[in-house]
């Protein structure tokens, strides 16, 4: 704990004097660029991983990064989805898995969560991706069969993400894009679905892929 009291004795002192000007405009409003859902893992730091700034990214965290269906459970998740759309106007959404998860290890082994009731209702939401991942991977054990079914619930909570009516509304307008990512710890890998391929691709400058679904043509007016 002296540890933590320590690093904010010294921000006080040698960072907020330098960023004061910032951090005064944004005691006033803010205007963050993305809302950025991820794991609760310690190891996964958004702002360093993206070196966004301060009020850059609206910031949701739960084990397993994981969004419940519209209706199904409006708790923290879907009030922040909700406020980040309807209230802060933000135009983009990641959804960000992360390598060695330990909430995809216990979806692959729910009989560890015995002792843990309530995690093993959360984690519930991510059945499918361990169903659809095995389902195609029926090879795959071990870390391989991790790495499966991190991917395919980064695909599975963006499909939920979908049912929520801010985001539904957004992206029929085409004024909202939804990303999918998976961070690799060991290496500072970003790999990103493109939901044009259906793959996991690098995430590199000049390309973004996106896992927003092509926009509907206008229903055309009954005669």
């Amino acid at each position: 704990m002296q540890r933590i009291v320590q690093g904010v004795i010294r921000f006080q002192k040698e960072v907020f004097p330098g960023k004061q000007q910032l951090f005064k405009s944004l005691a006033e409003s803010q205007n963050p660029k993305a809302l950025f859902i991820t794991c609760a893992d310690s190891r996964v730091v958004p702002d360093l991983i993206t070196q966004s700034a301060p009020g850059d990214l609206f910031i949701c965290r739960n084990a397993g990064n994981i969004i419940p269906p519209y209706g199904e459970m409006n708790g923290g998740v879907s009030a922040t989805i909700e406020y980040a759309v309807m209230a802060l106007g933000i135009r983009n959404i990641i959804v960000c898995g992360h390598s060695d998860c330990g909430a995809m290890r216990a979806v692959l082994h729910p009989e560890k969560l015995h002792d843990m009731p309530t995690i093993a209702s959360w984690l519930k939401h991510a059945e499918s991706a361990r169903r659809v991942a095995k389902e195609k991977n029926p090879h795959l054990t071990g870390d391989d069969l991790l790495n499966a079914t991190i991917e395919e619930n980064v695909i599975s909570q963006v499909h939920h993400l979908r049912t929520h009516p801010s985001v539904a509304a957004g992206v029929a307008r085409g004024t909202l894009n939804l990303y999918g990512w998976v961070y690799g710890i060991s290496t500072g890998c970003v790999t990103a679905y493109d939901v044009e391929s259906g793959d996991f691709v690098p995430l590199s400058e000049g390309v973004v892929p996106a896992a927003t679904p092509r926009l509907r043509s206008r229903v055309k007016e009954v005669a």
